[in-house]
């Protein structure tokens, strides 16, 4: 599926996502992230080790929301994991998004693995266009 140039207003502005992946028995795990996108891709980083990496590892299907200023304006994304990136690559990442939200550099922690997902979108709802 094609992301619309809304959808991508959406996700590179700076709105926070809700990230739900799968738990092993099949319960849904959401978090709150940050949230990108590129070449019809959602974009996401984390920590390696974390929940949500672990999750998106053992089961690719994912779900992601943005909301935007407006509450009546929103973009539900459904897919798969279609790639899972480390190195320098997930680190300009989500120093590229750290900059974004936080309107500073990403600080390394030591020792932190960074993970960058690309999750292929397969259903997408919006409202409020």
């Amino acid at each position: 599926m094609t992301l619309t140039d809304a959808d991508l207003k959406l996700l590179t502005a700076g709105n926070y996502a809700v990230l739900v992946t799968l738990y092993e028995d099949g319960a849904p795990h959401s978090t709150v992230t940050w949230v990108d996108a590129a070449d019809d891709h959602v974009l996401v980083n984390t920590a390696e080790g974390r929940k949500k990496d672990r999750n998106l590892r053992r089961d690719p299907r994912a779900g992601v929301t943005v909301i935007g200023e407006d509450f009546y304006r929103w973009v539900s994304i459904q897919g798969n994991v279609v790639d899972r990136v480390t190195g320098p690559q997930a680190d300009a990442h989500i120093d590229a998004l750290s900059r974004r939200y936080d309107g500073e550099a990403w600080t390394p922690v030591p020792g932190q693995v960074r993970v960058m997902y690309r999750i292929e979108p397969h259903r997408i709802i919006r409202y409020g266009r």
